[in-house]
């Protein structure tokens, strides 16, 4: 007898200690799009995109969107870190078949959390993959929490002043599910500190406030990058092309040189929030200085 085929089954949820911290990565959400080069690599060469994905054993076209929130439980505070895609899909015509439905809430139940028991939203940047899931039939969905956000972040969405024609959507689901929260909302400037041990990091270039999180614990430090690199092989190993997601292309470009070689030197591990699942890993020097991602194995675990 043939067993019936079951279809994909990944995993969703990965946590881990971090001194004396609990930190778990979320798969809200992926998508699969078409365009590797299109959108993670301009300025490239005719061929180097395929010569990269070759290298890699990638498709040179196709790739894997995934986004990724996070949970820190201190002990003391619950700190959820951005919300994911939550239903922008379902409320908006214009985003029905280009963005997911997020499962940030649900998965959070599996892993014994509930909406009420976060203390701290701590926002990355204000695009709608990272803002979708703030409000939930009307009300915020986590009902106890403050929030934190860059204040420049907030200030540019605010104003609104010089906003591309392809960001104007931003615009309309910042004024949506953003702007309403500005009164819980404790704003940021790089270096300041949302709860003892974790701390704000200026990555601003893929958004004018993009802002990740310094994480520390008994001697242990994970850095959340965000958005910084959008691919873990594109935005690593070539930093240098620009990116079609970046709001300030060589912004960007400056900010990824910057955190990548941090973050090799320190040797500290990193979360990205487009990175594959569990999206945790490091960055690693090459013989000729370039650097790749290498995905954690049980670093964590042991």
């Amino acid at each position: 007898m043939t067993a019936p085929m079951q279809g994909a089954l990944r995993p969703t949820l990965y946590r881990f200690k971090l001194g004396d911290f609990e930190m778990m990565t979320v798969l809200d959400s992926f998508a699969v799009r078409d365009g590797l080069g299109s959108v993670h690599a301009g300025g490239a060469k005719p061929g180097e995109v395929e010569a990269l994905a070759r290298a890699n054993n990638i498709d040179p076209n196709r790739f894997e969107h995934p986004f990724v929130p996070v949970l820190v439980n201190t002990g003391k505070q619950l700190v959820l870190f951005d919300t994911g895609n939550g239903t922008l899909a379902k409320d908006n015509e214009a985003l029905k078949g280009r963005v997911p439905d997020g499962h940030l809430v649900e998965r959070m139940a599996q892993a014994g959390y509930r909406p009420e028991d976060v203390d701290v939203v701590a926002f990355t940047h204000c695009h709608p993959d990272h803002i979708g899931a703030n409000f939930t039939g009307g009300k915020p969905t986590f009902p106890n929490a403050r929030y934190t956000l860059a204040a420049a972040e907030f200030d540019y969405w605010k104003k609104g002043e010089g906003i591309s024609e392809a960001r104007k959507p931003t615009k309309f689901q910042f004024d949506k599910l953003m702007a309403p929260l500005a009164d819980r909302c404790t704003f940021l400037n790089p270096g300041d500190e949302v709860v003892p041990g974790i701390r704000a990091v200026d990555c601003a270039g893929h958004s004018a406030g993009l802002t990740g999180y310094h994480v520390e614990s008994g001697g242990k430090r994970v850095l959340l990058w965000a958005d910084t690199c959008l691919h873990y092989v594109c935005g690593v190993q070539r930093p240098d092309w620009t990116i079609g997601f970046d709001d300030n292309q060589q912004k960007a470009v400056e900010t990824r040189k910057r955190i990548l070689k941090m973050a090799a030197a320190e040797k500290f591990m990193v979360v990205g929030f487009h990175m594959p699942f569990p999206s945790l890993g490091w960055i690693d020097t090459m013989a000729d200085g370039t650097h790749r991602w290498v995905a954690a194995g049980y670093q964590m675990n042991v």
